[in-house]
């Protein structure tokens, strides 16, 4: 329904016959493998009883939509969930719980910039009016509250994952030359995602990894320049509620219009084919069957739909940053945070993609589509977006947070990331060491997170403050009284705030958005994502919102039966430490029981016997999400890259589980010991280091 077959097929017929030429290469190499092959193709095929259909280059092109759908769809489900909350609540409320600024953020062009921290940790607000001021959306609220105490933190959101990338000049780095580092935060997956390679023929000389199915490196390094990504996560959908007449048109500002038809065949394992009839108007297709219990025609815009182009081949051979930004404004989608180096000691910065500049709106709400008063007006033009070159600090760094500067001119985003994890980023990186590969792989695994120290000292606060504790309550206070923020695998500190945290956002949403369905299961079911609730409030910076709340605590948001925030908060921890299901004993809760990882083969981690060899399975993880390690139980760093600038052979590269797809392998899991312990390895990228540590070599023949 959502096309992406028939954008890879406009993209294939769009390609430049060099391109062209490239791709065909390599789906003959596929063929061959497969004619060669076809009778004893790995054991997923043969249990499925599937034969794959010859290679084409709209397949490698699909690869690329799929990564798009990835890392740039999804934003229309938050305009729908805004829309049930602005009807419910209203204008203030709903602008409180999407929030997208905070005086926090650090846009790669504020260099420098202080972040002064002038409330105490037991700071509390006076539980003014209704009119005190919280930060909004609204570019022009930015830093309007004072900020709280530092403290770094994760609330372990069940949200998309994100990424961290950064880059320093030699002024910075033991080395004199810059380091450049990357960790794509994506879902986990037997056999893994990413697939090292080293390409190298004549002048073209590439390594870093790629995708099963396209034939060039994403992220990595040339013999002269480093790259590395992070989501933008631009708003790049728009929702338009379509008018029908009895004959089937579609109302437009001048006139009705009959829509496009396209069929979708869904093959069905040993059943006949299913057919869809997807209806596609000027806006795209309508979408009103992949949203539970919506009756509206909606229509979805993307840009995905206007251009696909693949610009890698430029950006795997380009030498310097003139190259490097012509390659990459070709790059319609996704829209992507792009750091830079190169062996001359520059770095640069600059966000990719195709974002609309709307006639009206931002794409956070669903509009009409019988006006023209929403329409697109074009895009961004490439040398408007956010970029930055050779940064008087020598420091770039992005996490998914907000990259526009203050005062830009155009709406890039309506769901930014909180800054937590860049302002951590930010604050190792400038605290005037110098720093070595070594370091970056550390900071990496950066356990430390602010929020939910900031959460824990509200919590201690409220619990010195309030009386009748019962004895467990007392015992959380004194265990998140002695915390360091730090979300290790065996505290209990870091368990209990976000259990108490948990409950504080039940605690207050659940009378304004409605209770969530009765479970027994700790996870959300499927009947609760149904159901419209407390829980349907779902936001990248809803830890922003808790801050606002916590240190301005207005009236609004206090629950009718208390009388203030020290007791709700102080209920909140009550209500935590008295579940069930957890241990009776504080001292023994874990953090890494409480968010594990878990990472198992779709097919053979459910067969008996053989399927505990098919994956890791399920490990204590530390680590949350909104520390620089950003994890959950299913996504976490599907990579950790860094490129040495001094000695591109001094790099190092760690994927997940390893290289191998045959769960019998000795290259199955080879690497996920060194992932899960954080660790990693030399990636020899010179001839002479590549001979040297090679262990096989094969040959092919013509």
């Amino acid at each position: 329904m959502l096309g992406l077959r028939a954008a890879a097929q406009k993209a294939a017929a769009a390609l430049s016959p060099e391109d062209r030429g490239r791709f065909e290469a390599y789906a003959r190499g596929v063929n061959a493998f497969l004619n060669s092959h076809m009778d004893r193709l790995p054991i997923e095929f043969r249990l499925m009883g599937y034969k794959p259909s010859p290679w084409k280059p709209e397949d490698s092109l699909l690869m690329g939509a799929r990564m798009v759908q990835d890392l740039n769809h999804g934003t229309y489900k938050s305009a729908l969930v805004r829309e049930k909350i602005l009807a419910r609540l209203g204008p203030e409320l709903t602008g409180d719980l999407f929030v997208n600024t905070s005086w926090r953020d650090r846009p790669p062009s504020a260099q420098g910039r202080q972040l002064q921290d002038s409330a105490r940790p037991g700071a509390s607000g006076d539980g003014g009016d209704d009119d005190d001021e919280m930060d909004s959306g609204a570019d022009s609220n930015i830093a309007r509250i004072h900020p709280s105490p530092p403290a770094e933190s994760a609330t372990r959101p069940v949200l998309v994952p994100g990424s961290n990338n950064w880059v320093v000049s030699g002024e910075h780095t033991v080395t004199g030359k810059p380091l450049l580092s990357n960790d794509m935060h994506l879902g986990h997956q037997m056999p893994n995602l990413w697939y090292e390679a080293h390409l190298h023929c004549g002048d073209y000389d590439v390594i870093g990894v790629t995708l099963p199915g396209v034939p060039y490196v994403i992220v990595g390094h040339n013999r002269r320049v480093a790259w590395g990504f992070t989501n933008v996560g631009p708003t790049v959908e728009d929702l338009y509620i379509e008018n029908f007449n009895e004959q089937g048109a579609y109302q437009t500002a001048k006139t009705w219009l009959p829509p496009e038809h396209r069929t979708e065949t869904i093959h069905v394992k040993g059943q006949s084919d299913i057919t869809v009839d997807v209806i596609v108007t000027r806006h795209g297709p309508i979408i009103t069957d992949l949203i539970p219990g919506e009756t509206r025609k909606i229509a979805l815009r993307w840009t995905l739909y206007d251009s696909l182009h693949n610009p890698f081949f430029a950006i795997n051979s380009a030498q310097n940053w003139d190259e490097f930004q012509k390659a990459f404004a070709e790059l319609p989608a996704p829209g992507q945070n792009v750091v830079y180096a190169d062996i001359d000691g520059h770095i640069g910065y600059h966000a990719t993609g195709h974002i609309p500049i709307r006639a009206a709106g931002d794409g956070s709400l669903p509009v009409s589509g019988a006006d023209d008063q929403h329409e697109w007006k074009g895009y961004i033009p490439f040398d408007k977006l956010p970029a930055v070159f050779d940064p008087p600090g020598g420091v770039l760094a992005t996490a998914n947070s907000r990259i526009s500067p203050d005062k830009y001119s155009f709406s890039i985003s309506t769901e930014w990331d909180p800054p937590w994890r860049t302002n951590r980023i930010y604050q190792v990186l400038e605290s005037g060491r110098r720093f070595s590969a070594a370091d970056m792989l550390s900071l990496q695994t950066d356990v430390y997170s602010a929020f939910d120290r900031f959460c824990a000292e509200r919590f201690v606060y409220a619990l010195d403050h309030v009386k009748h504790l019962s004895p467990h309550a007392q015992l959380a206070r004194d265990l998140m009284r002695d915390w360091d923020g730090r979300l290790t695998t065996d505290s209990a500190a870091a368990t209990i705030e976000n259990r108490s945290q948990f409950q504080l956002r039940r605690l207050l949403l659940e009378p304004k958005l409605g209770p969530a369905p009765a479970s027994a299961a700790s996870k959300e079911t499927h009947a609760e994502s149904q159901v419209f609730s407390w829980k349907s409030y779902r936001w990248f910076s809803s830890s922003i919102w808790l801050e606002n709340v916590l240190e301005k605590q207005p009236k609004r948001w206090l629950p009718e039966n208390y009388d203030s925030y020290e007791s709700l908060l102080a209920a909140a921890v009550e209500a935590a430490v008295s579940d069930p299901e957890a241990p009776k004993e504080l001292a023994q809760w874990r953090w890494g029981q409480f968010s594990p990882i878990d990472i198992e083969h779709p097919v053979l981690g459910r067969l008996p016997l053989i399927g505990r060899w098919s994956g890791p399975g399920l490990h204590d993880q530390s680590g949350g999400g909104l520390t620089i390690k950003q994890v959950g139980r299913t996504f976490g760093p599907s990579e950790r890259y860094t490129a040495d600038l001094s000695d591109l052979d001094q790099s190092t590269l760690n994927t997940v589980t390893g290289q191998g797809g045959n769960f019998l392998s000795p290259y199955y899991m080879d690497q996920w010991r060194a992932w899960y312990e954080g660790t990693t390895f030399a990636l020899p990228f010179s001839k002479p280091a590549v001979q040297k540590a090679k262990a096989h070599e094969l040959v092919l023949g013509r």
